[in-house]
């Protein structure tokens, strides 16, 4: 069954624009209702948490009213990280959990994404299933099964709490001085009081939202902020966070950044080591750098790659009993510990290797050399398929022809916004450089 309403990760856009609108959040909502709610009993729940966008009051009322309009009884959390939505979806024997969030996106836009009772996004079958019903006439619940919708107070100090617990015990972070960027988002509350609790000296930033300003020049999308803070405060590490908290990049003493192929290359070395990363293997996406692959393959491991999307990361984790993985992004995936990326956990796991290891951050967030990488985007307009046009597939094949032994090429169509995404990768950074260069002007041409 085909998806039209669904990207990778969830439902996403511009907000009071289709599809984020008010009447398809009510529908979207009731058709994920009675998609869960299959028996007529009234004791069905889910929990709804949200970032700060100003849209998002807009997105969680109207949501509220698709479900309860099923028989659905609503928990709103307020303003949690996503990961914190997984977490309370199962810990609260919730049917649905639900995220209102455009994660590193900018405020104007927002989306809606969707959990499971076990606290696992929806697959790809069951989000179609969910839009098969939208599309049709949705049956309501008898004016005696109305669902009944409430406010959820301690829904943060439930995730508050949980993620202290995994800290290890004898690793303290007292004496160690940490910014922690919130993206004026979902975690402005709740990483700095984890960091604080667990003894560190907290800097703070990106923690005033006014509805406007999330990933605004700050969070993992735009380090810069981070990174002059570590230097000015004389930091011994920085987090960042995205809007919604489950992505991340770490950054050192002197304000260089780790991204998510650097952090989870340390993670799995650490747990090889330590005889706790299952299947000898670290799940990552097509976009992770060569050089991750050549530093697992050097350590007898093994890189499982997948579509990109943390969604199908946590597919291939699930299916092969993997425990780590993640995206190039800062998305990290500890199934130990959470359902989903879940940016401050994977912060307080970097921070328990200097308290374990007492090394710097800047001995730590470079784990290996990568392999010249670029990324260029190119925005296309409502309708473009560019990536059909001859002149792009003809652009397309000769850099394939050219890299051939040389390096890697991946042109694909974001999940999250209009943007055709050209990566090239190759040790030879002029012919990098070139094939680049000639597919993103062929797309341009065609958009």
């Amino acid at each position: 069954m085909s998806r039209k309403l669904f990207g990778t990760d969830g439902v996403r856009g511009t907000a009071n624009t289709y599809p984020m609108t008010a009447e398809i959040a009510l529908r979207l909502g009731a058709a994920a209702g009675r998609f869960f709610r299959t028996d007529g009993r009234n004791g069905h729940r889910v929990v709804i948490g949200k970032d700060t966008r100003l849209s998002g009051y807009m997105i969680e009322n109207a949501l509220t009213a698709g479900l309860t309009s099923t028989g659905m009884n609503v928990l709103l959390l307020g303003p949690v990280p996503t990961p914190a939505v997984g977490y309370l979806t199962r810990s609260m024997r919730a049917d649905l959990g639900i995220m209102i969030s455009a994660s590193h996106n900018h405020a104007h836009d927002n989306g809606i994404k969707f959990f499971g009772p076990d606290g696992f996004k929806l697959s790809d079958e069951a989000e179609a299933e969910i839009e098969s019903i939208l599309s049709g006439e949705i049956a309501l619940a008898q004016p005696q099964n109305i669902g009944r919708a409430k406010r959820i107070d301690d829904g943060l100090g439930r995730y508050v709490e949980y993620a202290k617990t995994t800290f290890p015990a004898r690793g303290q972070l007292s004496g160690l001085k940490v910014v922690v960027d919130c993206a004026n988002g979902a975690a402005y509350k709740a990483a700095p009081e984890v960091l604080w609790e667990l003894g560190a000296d907290v800097i703070p930033v990106g923690v005033s939202p006014n509805g406007f300003n999330i990933n605004d020049k700050c969070g993992s999308t735009h380090t810069q902020t981070a990174a002059e803070a570590v230097v000015a405060h004389g930091a011994d590490l920085g987090i960042s966070l995205d809007g919604d908290a489950d992505r991340v990049m770490i950054l050192d003493e002197n304000g260089q950044v780790a991204d998510g192929d650097q952090i989870m290359a340390l993670f799995a070395a650490r747990w090889a080591e330590a005889e706790r990363l299952r299947g000898g293997a670290l799940v990552a996406t097509v976009m992770s750098n060569l050089g991750l692959e050549r530093f697992l393959s050097g350590r007898g491991l093994r890189l499982e790659r997948t579509a990109v999307g943390d969604r199908y990361v946590v597919e291939r984790m699930r299916e092969g009993g993997f425990n780590l993985g993640g995206e190039q992004s800062g998305h990290i995936v500890m199934t130990d510990y959470a359902t989903t990326g879940d940016g401050l956990i994977a912060g307080l796991q970097f921070l328990a290797a200097i308290a374990e290891t007492g090394r710097k951050a800047s001995e730590l967030v470079r784990q290996f050399d990568t392999v010249p990488q670029m990324l260029k985007n190119v925005r296309y307009g409502a309708g473009k398929e560019p990536l059909s046009a001859a002149a792009v597939k003809a652009a397309i094949s000769g850099a394939e022809a050219r890299l051939n032994g040389n390096g890697r090429l991946l042109i694909r169509k974001s999940g999250t916004e209009p943007l055709i995404r050209v990566m090239a990768e190759s040790e030879n950074e002029a012919l990098l450089s070139e094939v680049v260069g000639e597919i993103v002007a062929a797309v341009e041409a065609a958009v």
